[in-house]
């Protein structure tokens, strides 16, 4: 073999399959492509990336945001209120009495035919000459509140309990369950009537405040849900956490000396999410069903505070001559409760890490 051969570079046996001419440098802007997709995410972006291409979820949302503009701006913009009773020029009308909607009562048309402007009642009048709409909205102010502040507390207890039951098992798993099974054992209505009565003679609340508007039923309502309704989110974090925690990722933070709080809230609890997301989104409609109920058997909101289960008994009496009164309280119902159920499936879909797309 001669010099100039030995000085060639040696070619791989497979270099003779390859044809180089088909092969090309990228571009600028295919290098920029690249940059973007091999962007790092979040756990949190990723799964609202997935939210997003859910229809039936974004469309949750987008009835929930227009419920909610609806209860904040319409006290604004109607001149009526859900206690009073309507006034024409300072002057109280009892003839709008039980009024279809966008009519007026005989008052209200003799001064509009003067040449006075009176604000339409969207869906018509009460027994007592009050606005149906206003009370529609605040029944639905009152039943989102009790959804909300329910599920927050179900939701901080349960959680609490449950990641310390299971992480910490043994013994104190097995003293913590027995106390859950405790309170499964309690009937819940029974706890909300016996409270109802307690609450009524020994506590006073401040005069216009919203607790005194709501009454001492609706306080007893709330004793029952940091009481009772937490047990279920316990026992699901619960066992969420004792197939979790066997994980060898858990076992190495555990082996670098991590604290336990620092673990059950890096590492086991953002596994749990979507059971947690789940878990409250339909404890909010439970709650709400809850309140309902309890407002319709009279154990609920204290009058003249109105809520979607009182008004609906209310429109019960009146039900073959006035049905729409039904209706209206009993569409925002569905509407809430729908709303929330497909917006939990929709979370859960989209933050649970074991889902790919």
């Amino acid at each position: 073999m001669s010099v100039e051969e030995n000085k060639m570079p040696k070619r791989s046996p497979f270099s003779a399959q390859i044809d180089l001419a088909k092969f090309e440098l990228a571009t600028e802007e295919e290098k920029r492509q690249q940059d973007v997709m091999s962007e790092s995410t979040t756990f949190l972006k990723d799964g609202m990336r997935r939210l997003r291409k859910n229809p039936l979820a974004m469309g949750s949302i987008v009835v929930l945001v227009l419920i909610l503009l609806l209860i904040i701006i319409a006290p604004r913009v109607v001149p009526y209120t859900y206690s009073g009773i309507i006034t024409v020029d300072g002057v109280r009308d009892k003839s709008a009495k039980n009024l279809a909607p966008f009519t007026y009562s005989k008052l209200e048309q003799k001064y509009i035919d003067e040449g006075g402007e009176v604000f339409p009642h969207i869906l018509g009048t009460d027994e007592m000459c009050r606005d149906y709409f206003m009370r529609v909205i605040y029944g639905t102010r009152v039943s989102l509140f009790v959804g909300l502040f329910a599920s927050v507390l179900v939701l901080i207890i349960g959680v609490l309990y449950g990641s310390i039951s299971g992480y910490a098992g043994g013994r104190v798993d097995m003293f913590m369950m027995r106390v859950v099974d405790i309170i499964y054992s309690l009937p819940d209505l029974l706890m909300v009537i016996l409270l109802s009565v307690v609450l009524s003679q020994v506590i006073t609340f401040q005069p216009g405040s919203l607790m005194a508007k709501l009454g001492s039923n609706m306080v007893s309502l709330f004793i029952v849900f940091g009481l009772l309704y937490w047990v279920g989110m316990a026992r699901l974090v619960r066992g969420q956490i004792l197939s979790i925690k066997e994980n060898e990722y858990v076992l190495a933070a555990q082996s670098i000396g991590a604290k336990s709080g620092r673990i059950i809230k890096r590492h086991i609890l953002p596994n749990c999410i979507s059971v947690i997301i789940i878990s409250t989104a339909l404890q909010i409609p439970s709650a709400i069903f809850t309140e309902s109920f309890l407002s319709f058997v009279g154990l609920g909101v204290q009058a003249p505070m109105p809520s979607l289960g009182s008004l609906a008994n209310s429109a019960r009496d009146g039900l073959q001559s006035y049905p729409y009164k039904l209706v209206f309280p009993a569409v925002m119902i569905c509407l809430i409760v729908l709303a929330f159920n497909l917006l939990g499936d929709g979370l859960r879909d989209a933050f649970d890490p074991k889902l790919k797309d």
